[in-house]
């Protein structure tokens, strides 16, 4: 018999040696209108438009440098306002500030990319908020916003996006969820019984999703990795109904049965298509969901929903030492945001897929670096989280 070669032998390990690691990593970068209020310009898209337009603003320059200096192979961006022309939106964030060098960092560039429409903004025709006003916008649009598009999500990538096979789930009635978590409040004028938060019409047309869920395929190399984003409403700015809390919970929990077809099966896309995660597939869960894994902002049994998932890789925790720095809490290091708390999630599944690295770019206060996190203005009131992942058969 003759003797393996070392090349036989690499024939035979599994196929992950060749693959290159896949860094995908999520950054909530606070570029919505309220965020420019120097510029005096009424709350539109229109006001990061122009922003983008100059390629001179000192905050999205070092948002940049941050995504330049982590270097993710996808990303996606939270509170980055929707603008349907692309040209005038994230392709002007690219070519004016990513394709840029900004302090001596490799410029970069997403050939693909995916933006759509969110429910913040969307107005009604309800008093959402039950203060006697009918505002359309504000607490009274489908999801908080003073203007269609505000908060709104973008994907960047340096990997094909399967945009036939892309699913969203913008329109997806809370209503239709099995055990919806229906906001309730004691009646004024008979507190022993309760009644709901929202009328029955109200009940009716709400959408469950504050901004969106999406499904993304991307095709790395030979394989589809389905980037599973979205931004779940605050669990706060409400009262005694906790009608932000339930909606928190029950938004994560829609991400959570769409990876099992068994819970899954009541849901349905923005096509009317029921449709779930198929069984077997390699995902990464992206966003920042508002929902603390431990301390004062923490909610029992809410984000647990996705991080004690079976399919859901929750072993290696994003962390920083400049986290660690900013509170005497044992647990700091793995904050995503300066207000504490582990706010912002990239969740790989288990299958198909292994951890190398994880990391939050948060640098130290004594750190060079420091200047692009010191406050809100220099970047955002989050971290740029990041994993690194090794393909498998």
């Amino acid at each position: 018999m003759k003797p393996i070669t070392f090349f036989a032998l690499l024939a035979l390990l599994p196929f992950s040696i060749f693959s290159q690691p896949l860094k995908v990593a999520t950054f909530n970068v606070s570029m919505e209108a309220t965020n420019y209020r120097h510029l005096n310009m009424p709350p539109s898209d229109k006001v990061l438009q122009h922003v983008l337009s100059t390629g001179d603003n000192d905050q999205v320059k070092n948002i940049a440098e941050i995504i330049q200096r982590v270097n993710p192979d996808i990303i996606l961006l939270n509170e980055f306002d929707y603008i349907q022309n692309k040209e005038s939106g994230v392709n002007a964030f690219l070519t004016r500030y990513l394709n840029v060098s900004q302090q001596g960092q490799a410029p970069l560039d997403y050939p693909y990319t995916y933006i759509a429409t969110v429910n913040t903004g969307q107005p009604t025709p309800f008093d959402l908020d039950n203060n006697g006003e009918a505002t359309q916008y504000g607490n009274d649009a489908y999801g908080y916003g003073l203007y269609p598009g505000q908060y709104g999500m973008a994907l960047l990538s340096k990997y094909p996006i399967k945009k036939d096979e892309v699913r969203t789930f913008q329109y997806f009635k809370w209503k239709d969820m099995p055990n919806a978590q229906r906001p309730m409040l004691a009646d004024k004028n008979q507190p022993s019984t309760d009644s709901a938060w929202y009328s029955d019409d109200e009940w009716n047309a709400f959408r469950l999703s504050s901004k969106s869920h999406w499904d993304i395929p991307v095709l790395v190399e030979d394989k589809t990795v389905h980037i599973l984003a979205m931004h779940p409403t605050p669990p706060n700015f409400d009262g005694d109904e906790d009608r932000n809390g339930k909606r928190n919970s029950d938004e994560i929990r829609l991400m959570t049965d769409y990876l099992s077809p068994k819970k899954g099966d009541y849901i349905y896309d923005d096509n009317g298509k029921h449709v779930t995660l198929s069984e077997s597939s390699r995902f990464v869960l992206v966003g920042d969901f508002n929902a603390a894994d431990i301390g004062d902002k923490y909610r029992k049994g809410v984000i647990e929903q996705l991080t004690e998932h079976p399919l859901v890789n929750n072993s290696v925790i994003p962390k920083s030492e400049g986290g660690a720095n900013s509170s005497d809490l044992p647990y700091s290091n793995r904050f995503t945001a300066y207000w504490g708390a582990r706010a912002d999630y990239v969740l790989p599944s288990k299958y198909g897929m292994s951890v190398i690295d994880a990391g939050v770019f948060w640098p130290e206060k004594q750190s060079a670096l420091h200047r692009l996190v010191k406050d809100r203005a220099a970047s955002s009131d989050h971290r740029l989280v990041w994993v690194s992942l090794q393909l498998e058969e």
